[in-house]
């Protein structure tokens, strides 16, 4: 390892006082030489920056303006990585990648309005081809109680799906307070420089902390917190059963409409007669009356109009649409019923895991201090008070705000049952 040597400085004697003696001995001023150790990597970098600020004051002139201030941020980032000696393999690693990260919080915010809107449109054409395509196939085709069956549940699961992606992407997912209080803290966030209560972390999307955060939702252009994660769950489990439905009841539709783009597709490769050319003359394939101008060849018309190959196309298109959709949030779906059961949010499964596995180390178990039961959980989560609630507040559009303010988490009494439901 290569040492830098530096001036060496006489170390002060201990006991010296400089009021009773002038000088010390020559024994006291022995010279002690000191030497600091640099890690290469270090000095690496601490080269490479002085030629990168050479580089930047000999072509600042040159530079654009609106290129100087991601320059500048990357000249930051770049001197995060020698500033001090507690640089290791992890900070390096997540210096390098901050401006990809950036630059994914950059896109989703603007995407995130691109994503409502095809959500939009999804949705309303698989309405469209619902309304003007099956309705009218099940009111000429089926009994009326599945006529009733189907146009009950279709226009429940339609309310419900409207409701909760309104309320979802509307509502204000929870913001601790920015001025000074009494509530109890338990970190201090480094980007807004304010107390974060528990279960709050900040989202660089947003570029605010969230209450009880679980995620930034593209697909809403908003954060999943704590005053909308019941819409947002709701929404994720009704347009599953939505898909589900769709995807079960338009099988067999979906098989006949593949049949017919297939047959059609084969008509329309058969030759019709046969090609008029120089060369059927010739060999007396066409009769002579065809010199004349009369024609005696026909192509017949398709036995199928465009009506009836769009018609098959939309039934494809919906079926695929749905199923695909359905299996891909229904896994979502059951992925975030087991974070509801366990009491947990997609960011503290995380830190939780970590947690359970470094008390296992030391031979104790960790217990989620945010878990009441399983049931307890569900009830917490929808608001369910009483028994009728699992009518209105579940199966029924409710807008009641959830349990608490999203500050403090010592309101529910830790006992075997607190809602008698």
């Amino acid at each position: 390892m290569r040492r830098l040597k530096f001036p060496q400085f006489p170390e002060v004697p201990s006991g010296f006082n400089p009021r009773t003696c002038a000088s010390p001995s020559k024994e006291d001023c022995e010279v002690r030489p000191w030497r600091v150790t640099m890690r290469p990597c270090t000095s690496v970098m601490h080269l490479f920056g002085r030629w990168l600020r050479g580089c930047s004051r000999r072509s600042r002139s040159r530079i654009p303006q609106r290129l100087r201030k991601p320059l500048s941020y990357f000249r930051l980032l770049l001197k995060s990585l020698y500033f001090n000696s507690l640089t290791n393999s992890d900070v390096v690693v997540d210096s390098l990648f901050e401006p990809v990260f950036w630059m994914v919080d950059i896109l989703t915010r603007w995407f995130g309005k691109v994503f409502v809107f095809l959500v939009v449109a999804l949705t309303s054409s698989i309405l469209f081809i619902a309304y003007f395509c099956l309705l009218p196939l099940v009111l000429h085709t089926y009994s009326p109680g599945w006529i009733i069956w189907h146009i009950c549940y279709g226009h429940w699961i339609l309310v419900m799906i409207t409701f909760h992606y309104y309320k979802a992407t509307s509502t204000s997912p929870g913001y601790p307070p920015k001025m000074k209080n009494d509530i109890p803290f338990v970190s201090v966030c480094k980007k807004c420089i304010i107390p974060k209560p528990a279960r709050t972390h900040h989202c660089g999307i947003c570029n605010t902390c969230i209450l009880k955060m679980d995620h930034h939702c593209p697909w809403l252009n908003n954060c999943v917190g704590h005053f909308n994660h019941r819409y947002f769950f709701s929404f994720c489990l009704y347009m599953t059963l939505g898909c589900l439905y769709c995807s079960i009841s338009g099988r067999n539709l979906f098989i006949d409409a593949y049949n017919a783009i297939d047959h059609f597709k084969h008509m329309d490769v058969e030759k019709q007669g046969v090609p008029v050319t120089g060369v059927g003359l010739l060999i007396g394939i066409l009769p002579q009356e065809s010199m004349t101008g009369k024609s005696y060849h026909h192509t017949p018309q398709p036995p199928y109009t465009f009506k009836d190959k769009l018609f098959h196309k939309s039934v494809i298109y919906m079926w695929v649409l749905t199923s695909t959709v359905a299996v891909a949030l229904g896994g979502l779906t059951v992925w975030h019923a087991i974070l509801i059961s366990r009491g947990e949010t997609s960011i503290e499964r995380h830190i939780n895991s970590k947690e359970a596995r470094r008390m296992m180390k030391r031979g104790k178990v960790y217990k989620n201090p945010f878990s009441y039961g399983k049931l307890n959980n569900w009830k917490v989560f929808f608001g369910v008070e009483k028994k009728s609630h699992w009518l209105t507040r579940v199966l029924l559009p409710s807008g009641h705000v959830p349990y608490g303010d999203g500050l403090t988490w010592d309101i529910y009494p830790l006992k075997k049952d607190m809602m008698p439901v």
